[in-house]
């Protein structure tokens, strides 16, 4: 029996605020059913034995020393900005627009 039902499929749609039609919701169920089908397969097949990894290749980090260095002053750094104001950068302000 499918676990994903047309109905499922809308709720999540009005969940997400994602607004879907008729057609979408019959093609998403079909494609969300394979999906959870194909997990469940794999989950039949995975074992204790096998462990799980993230990658096949084992990767690892190369870090370089943390050596503090020489920085750039205020005004170096304000020096190529297309404004600048008691030592800021300047910018048009975005707070309290509506999106």
């Amino acid at each position: 029996m499918s676990e994903i039902t047309p109905e499922l499929v809308h709720h999540l749609g009005v969940l997400a605020r994602i607004q879907l039609s008729a057609d979408e919701v019959e093609r998403l169920t079909d494609q969300l059913d394979a999906i959870v089908d194909n997990v469940a397969k794999v989950s039949q097949v995975a074992t204790a034995e096998v462990p799980a990894m993230s990658h096949p290749i084992a990767l690892q980090n190369v870090y370089r020393p943390d050596v503090p260095e020489a920085v750039l002053t205020p005004a170096q750094a304000l020096q190529n900005a297309p404004d600048a104001a008691e030592g800021r950068f300047r910018v048009t302000a975005i707070l309290g627009e509506e999106q």
